[in-house]
């Protein structure tokens, strides 16, 4: 009798600040996710933000995990080392028709923004208006022969008027008809950033083999993305879960911004590793 392939899992943190209790619990939640199935535990750096981006960081993300108490497998992939990946990736939905060059600054998309009488939200707040969009092919070689500089951004309505109407299986809440628009025609990649989140973890996932993606509740919106880009560009879909956050003491979600306690204090105030896991539910 065939046996069902292991669970693989993944926890992918940025090297832009030091990890803090609330990437404690998502690495945590993700590596137990898959030791439970007899699984594998994936480690991805995204480090594909190279401005913010720090060796530092990195070499801390893996003295916090390893203190904790986690092992992985080798090698772990960054993504700074793959942009082939997502280059081939952006010129596929470029030659199916599901780019488009974007010119708008975001002091002129908010200016935009803000003359619409009614402007479209998304889970995320005010949509791009689609300035862009509806420039003709002649306009944007033109403004790109003339040095302008530009964004990528995924024309949504063509997607999903190729793709049809699309479904992910979230472990926790079921079947989630995925919604796309909600987030607008967002950016997969800009001169300073050949990738964006969306389209590199996306990538990331389905080469990498991941089954479950398992992540904060604060990302279940770019999931519908994410769905509609495994759809264009033909790659598995895996099943979903999405946890809850941590907060602080006035019920904001810890962040690196707002100096959540960073685990590198915790390790140097000889804090207890088994402790602190417990006290996360592990």
């Amino acid at each position: 009798m065939p046996t069902s392939p292991a669970i693989v899992t993944r926890f992918a943190p940025s090297p832009t600040g030091r990890l803090h209790l609330g990437h404690a619990y998502s690495a945590l939640f993700a590596e137990h996710a898959a030791r439970q199935e007899g699984g594998r535990f994936l480690l991805r750096i995204e480090d594909i933000d190279r401005s913010r981006c720090r060796p530092e960081f990195e070499s801390g993300i893996y003295k916090d995990l390893a203190w904790l108490g986690l092992s992985w497998e080798k090698p772990v992939r960054r993504q700074s080392d793959h942009l082939a990946d997502y280059r081939a990736a952006l010129d596929h939905l470029a030659a199916d028709g599901f780019l488009y060059p974007c010119f708008c600054s975001r002091k002129e998309i908010a200016a935009e923004i803000a003359r619409a009488p009614s402007a479209p939200q998304g889970a995320e707040g005010p949509l791009y208006p689609g300035t862009c969009r509806a420039l003709g092919a002649a306009e944007r070689t033109a403004r790109i022969a003339e040095g302008k500089a530009y964004a990528l951004r995924l024309d949504v309505a063509a997607g999903l008027a190729a793709s049809g109407p699309l479904y992910w299986h979230d472990l926790d809440r079921g079947r989630i008809d995925a919604d796309p628009r909600q987030l607008g025609d967002v950016v997969l990649g800009r001169r300073d950033a050949p990738a964006s989140y969306h389209l590199a973890v996306t990538v990331d996932d389905h080469l990498q083999g991941v089954s479950l993606v398992t992540r904060g509740e604060d990302l279940l919106p770019a999931t519908h993305i994410h769905r509609l880009l495994q759809a264009l560009l033909k790659l598995e879909t895996p099943a979903y879960r999405h946890h809850r956050l941590l907060t602080n003491d006035r019920g904001e979600r810890l962040a690196k911004r707002d100096g959540a306690q960073a685990l590198a204090a915790l390790r140097a105030a000889g804090a207890n590793p088994a402790q602190l896991r417990a006290s996360l539910g592990f």
